[in-house]
């Protein structure tokens, strides 16, 4: 039975894409930073048959010395990792002028170094699989800057450059690295980045931004479309780099390669502005 690593299990993603893996046949361990709050994705799994698949284990992705304890409890229990998701992960919102230093390296040591401490610890587990694979959830914020939402964005196109780079290193290996870019879909990750509506003020470029960010959450998608797909990827034999999902997101990066950037910067500010 292959193994999978999942960070951020309790959250909006990370619960729907254990299921999926636990129907797919997988043995999964799921790390959530307070195993206090494990009730739900027990229970769903419970509802399935599958709870005996499900090993959940308390792991803060910004605490190295514990995720090097959880390496080691992976290999002394299961000698290898098949899949890691790198999810766990929030969203800063908030304009440059607004924003703490700390908010800003909170919001990296997260989304951006807890991601290369888990990788560079379990990779040595992942090597021992046949063809291992490493999925990234990053974001449509990973290639397109939105207004209001610096920390975020940029904490994405850094984790973007990351795993390209780590793609080619790990290819010789048969270890297939793969970014997962969603649109806006109802998790909870968005809760901390809308927030920054309390800082606004009246200034009208901010209330905009804030107003078309508040909108895109209302009109979010189900996330169980992303937890299906990373499931695909899971049994693909070559899994590609990249993958958009959701209502956008394609578009956007399509208009994002093609389309002049003044254009795209006019566009954004008449509508930040009106």
């Amino acid at each position: 039975m292959k193994v999978a690593f999942v960070t951020g299990a309790n959250g909006g993603f990370g619960k729907l894409i254990i299921i999926e893996l636990l129907k797919a046949g997988y043995r999964v361990i799921g790390a959530m930073r307070n195993q206090a709050n494990q009730k739900e994705i027990m229970d769903m799994a419970r509802e399935i048959n599958l709870n005996q698949q499900l090993e959940i284990v308390e792991m803060d992705v910004t605490d190295e010395e514990r995720i090097k304890e959880v390496s080691k409890w992976i290999s002394d229990h299961f000698g290898q990792l098949d899949v890691l998701i790198n999810n766990a992960g929030y969203s800063q919102g908030g304009f440059t002028s607004d924003l703490t230093m700390e908010e800003w390296e909170n919001q990296y040591d997260t989304n951006v170094m807890g991601v290369i401490r888990t990788t560079f610890h379990l990779l040595s587990l992942l090597r021992k699989s046949t063809q291992g694979k490493i999925i990234n959830m990053s974001s449509v914020s990973g290639y397109f800057g939105f207004p209001g939402m610096g920390p975020y964005c940029s904490s994405k196109f850094a984790l973007e450059g990351y795993s390209e780079s780590l793609r080619m290193e790990l290819l010789p290996m048969r270890i297939y690295v793969s970014l997962v870019e969603p649109a806006s879909f109802k998790t909870g990750i968005w809760e901390k980045g809308l927030e920054v509506g309390e800082r606004i003020g009246n200034d009208t470029i901010k209330k905009n931004a804030y107003a078309f960010a508040k909108q895109s959450y209302q009109n979010a998608g189900d996330p169980i479309e992303v937890a299906k797909l990373v499931r695909r990827i899971c049994e693909a034999n070559r899994p590609k780099f990249r993958y958009q999902v959701g209502k956008g997101a394609k578009s956007l990066w399509l208009m994002k390669k093609f389309i002049p950037w003044t254009w795209i910067e006019k566009t954004v500010m008449r509508k930040l502005n009106r």
